[in-house]
């Protein structure tokens, strides 16, 4: 069996020397296997739950980058935002206020992707491609001030069939794009787009991605 940072070396070494960020997703992993991963020179670890984030960053180093990719409800936004440095899934106007709101409140600038859903299923959260570019106005972007959007997150369809899989990656960058030269025009820090997983990142570094969360490639099945 390959050992954590073994797994980290071989995925690195799948990877563009620059423009490409990977995100270890350690959700439901013990804290003793981030000690691996970081002990192998991974920084950027992505949980899912609140409370889980919260208590693996105050048991882990503090130069550690805590993504927060899983479905945010607003009753957890005061547990997320005091620890991540990116929160992949905002996927309603009401949770990015919300997370706007307690970000003044404690003081704390934080960034986030705004979550697009282009996939087949139903139960995926994030708002259509033409919702969003409606929702992201000069107007809508000044009103946050302790909020900065960077970017775009999304997932594509659950399936085997690699041409979907494609288009849909093809579908989140094109929105992507759409805001670059919109509403994020002359925006440098409007640069994510967080897409692929382990068993499709190579295929969304193809089409455009910036960010792969990557999990159970790097710590095997989940506990």
């Amino acid at each position: 069996m390959s050992s954590i940072a073994e797994n980290l070396n071989a995925i690195g070494s799948t990877l563009p020397r620059e423009g490409v960020e990977l995100v270890a997703v350690s959700k439901f992993h013990p804290v003793n296997a981030l000690v691996e991963a970081y002990a192998a020179g991974q920084r950027s670890f992505g949980e899912s739950r609140a409370f889980e984030m919260r208590d693996k960053a105050a048991a882990l180093p503090h130069d550690i980058s805590w993504h927060f990719i899983g479905h945010l409800q607003t009753n957890k936004v005061k547990t997320v935002v005091p620890v991540a440095s990116l929160i992949h899934s905002i996927d309603s106007e009401r949770l990015l206020l919300a997370v706007n709101a307690e970000a003044e409140r404690i003081g704390k600038n934080v960034d986030v992707l705004l979550q697009v859903h282009v996939a087949q299923e139903d139960t995926k959260f994030g708002f259509s491609p033409d919702e969003l570019i409606r929702l992201v106005t000069p107007d809508l972007i000044s009103s946050l001030h302790r909020t900065h959007i960077t970017g775009i997150m999304g997932m594509a369809s659950n399936t085997e069939d690699t041409d979907r899989i494609r288009a849909d990656f093809r579908a989140i960058r094109s929105c992507f794009d759409t805001l670059s030269a919109g509403a994020f025009n002359g925006d440098p820090a409007f640069r994510t787009v967080s897409m692929g997983m382990s068993h499709d990142y190579l295929i969304a570094i193809e089409e455009g991605s910036t960010m792969v969360r990557v999990g159970s490639a790097i710590f095997g099945d989940r506990i």
